[in-house]
C-alpha cells in the first residue's frame, strides 16, 4: 500500500469514527522560526507526519457557565476520550503498515497526570499550530484555534508518526483572526486578566485559577463569549 491510500484509509477512518475534521501536518512546520512551542521531534527522533483529530462540542456545553463548570469540565473530559479512542484505532491501522505511532496527550493536566513543562506550562507541541498550519483555522485573542466551522469549540488531540503521509500546508489565513482586533470580549471576560490586548497570555495565571481556585475546573469563558462560536 502506498503512503497515498494509507492517508485516504485513516482519513476515512476518522472520518467514519466521528472526528469532525482531521488534518496532516510535515514535521517541518515545527522548524519555521515563527513556531516557539516545543517539537514533536523532541518526542519521536524519526516523526515524519503530525495528525490532528477534532471534534465539535455541544452547545449546551457553554450555555451554563459559569455555574456549570463541573458538566463543561466532564463533557471537555468526554469529547478527550473519544478522540482518544478515535487515534489509538488511527495508530493501529498505521502501524499495520510497518510504521510506528503514538499519541500525544490533549491538553497539560488530565485524569491525574501532568503533562505539560511545569515551568513554561507548555505541551510537547502545540496542536493548535499544526492544524493553523493545515487550515483547519487560525488564532484568537484567547489564544485558542478558531476553527472556520465551530469557531473556539473544539477538542484535539494529535498522533506522531514516522509514516510520510501527504500534508496539508494551507497558510493562507493570517496568523490572528481578523475578527478580533475589533472584538476583545475573551480579554474582558478573563476573571483573572490572562489574557491582553496586546496578545500576551499569562498561562501561570490561568493555571493558577483552573488547578487551585476552581478545583481543577475548567474555566471556559473565552470560549463562551467569542462571537465566532456560533454554528
Amino acid at each position: 500500500m502506498t503512503e497515498n491510500n494509507i492517508t485516504e484509509d485513516l482519513r476515512n477512518m476518522a472520518l467514519e469514527l466521528g472526528v469532525d475534521f482531521i488534518s496532516i501536518t510535515n514535521k517541518s512546520c515545527f522548524e519555521d522560526s515563527d513556531y516557539t512551542g516545543n517539537r514533536p521531534q523532541d518526542v519521536m527522533d524519526n516523526v515524519q507526519s503530525v495528525i490532528i483529530l477534532g471534534v465539535s462540542l455541544p452547545r449546551g456545553t457553554f450555555e451554563t457557565l459559569p455555574k456549570g463548570r463541573g458538566e463543561y469540565t466532564n463533557t471537555l473530559m468526554a469529547a478527550t476520550t473519544t478522540l482518544r479512542l478515535i487515534a489509538f484505532k488511527i495508530a493501529k491501522l498505521i502501524e499495520k503498515e510497518g510504521y510506528m505511532a503514538t499519541i500525544a496527550p490533549s491538553e497539560g493536566s488530565e485524569y491525574g497526570y501532568w503533562y505539560a513543562n511545569r515551568e513554561t506550562l507548555k505541551a510537547d507541541l502545540s496542536f493548535k499550530y499544526a492544524a493553523y498550519r493545515a487550515g483547519v483555522g487560525n488564532f484568537g485573542m484567547n489564544h485558542l484555534l478558531i476553527t472556520k466551522d465551530f469557531g473556539p469549540k473544539v477538542r484535539m488531540t494529535a498522533i506522531l508518526t514516522d509514516a510520510p503521509l501527504d500534508t496539508e500546508e494551507k497558510t493562507e489565513l493570517p496568523f490572528i483572526n481578523d475578527a478580533c482586533s475589533e472584538c476583545m470580549k475573551c480579554i474582558e471576560v478573563c476573571p483573572v486578566d490572562a489574557l491582553t490586548s496586546e496578545g500576551v497570555i499569562h498561562r501561570e495565571k490561568c493555571a493558577e485559577y483552573m488547578f487551585n481556585v476552581l478545583g481543577g475546573l475548567r474555566c471556559g469563558l473565552c470560549v463562551k463569549v467569542c462571537p465566532l462560536s456560533n454554528f
